[in-house]
């Protein structure tokens, strides 16, 4: 099995060239403790068995500089491909993002919520960031979302204005799971299926979830499966935002899917994400 990992971050030891602008105004606590830079990166993936990976844009430290995300991608083009974060709001938003994918690029990130910016942003779906919407409809440019359950009303909202759009939740929107099977905290992530473009980022962070209260792992998986169907979910360590070694976050999460057919445990490991970046199938890997 091919083993794609949708979601890591790199963080660099050169402040000089990188220099800190996180989003929130201070820098998060993991990327100070935990710093993994590019070529590191490379060797935990070797160590866990890991192909490809996806490097997306450490908002907590540099916002939207996408620099570094840029040169580890053209350092190690055979093993990453990179998500980049835009400022939606800007006015420049649409160059923004010819800008990076120019560079090489692949998906733009929307960072709502997170370490660094607790809570739900309510600019989500305001009018000035639909010329961004739209760009990523026209060109087929996929949008990861770093969000909450509380900003889904929103993204409803805007894909019934640009329904072509394929969207990436990171961490599932963070869902509360633990009342269990069926899930009725979560309802409204489940319903977002209706939307054909949305896929789930299946994290480490939400299989902990899922184990929480009187929810298991095995009902959560049965039943996001049941409704989004392995197509469109895709698994993503939040190495080295997630502790422990990356060998070890991807045993977990294979320990955790052993239950699920083979076919559909290929398709969440590696098949989507090479779907919706199809940059991963290009190139050499190990």
């Amino acid at each position: 099995m091919k083993i794609i990992d949708t979601h890591t971050h790199v963080i660099s030891a050169d402040t000089a060239t990188y220099p800190t602008d996180p989003i929130g105004g201070h820098q998060s606590d993991w990327s100070r403790a935990r710093p993994v830079d590019a070529d590191a990166l490379v060797r935990a993936l070797d160590r866990a068995g890991i192909a490809k990976a996806v490097v997306v844009q450490a908002s907590t430290v540099y916002g939207h500089d996408n620099r570094y995300v840029v040169d580890s991608v053209r350092a190690h083009p055979e093993r990453f491909v990179g998500v980049y974060s835009i400022d939606a709001l800007a006015a420049d938003a649409v160059a923004q993002i010819d800008r990076w994918q120019a560079e090489g690029l692949v998906g733009f990130r929307l960072f709502t919520t997170g370490s660094t910016m607790p809570g739900q942003a309510d600019w989500l779906g305001h009018e000035a960031s639909h010329p961004a919407w739209a760009h990523a409809e026209a060109l087929g440019i996929p949008v990861c979302l770093q969000m909450t359950m509380q900003g889904l009303p929103a993204l409803r909202t805007l894909l019934e204005r640009f329904p072509k759009v394929r969207v990436l939740l990171d961490h599932c929107a963070r869902p509360d799971l633990s009342d269990g099977a069926p899930y009725a905290a979560a309802e409204a992530l489940f319903d977002m299926a209706a939307f054909p473009g949305v896929h789930l980022k299946l994290t480490n962070r939400t299989l902990a979830a899922a184990a929480t209260g009187r929810s298991t792992p095995a009902a959560f998986l049965e039943k996001v499966v049941d409704v989004y169907g392995a197509g469109r979910i895709a698994w993503g360590s939040n190495f080295p935002a997630a502790e422990g070694a990356l060998s070890a976050l991807l045993a977990t999460a294979r320990d955790v899917l052993h239950g699920l057919s083979e076919s559909d445990q290929a398709r969440i490991f590696g098949g989507t994400a090479a779907q919706l970046y199809p940059a991963l199938s290009a190139g050499k890997g190990p």
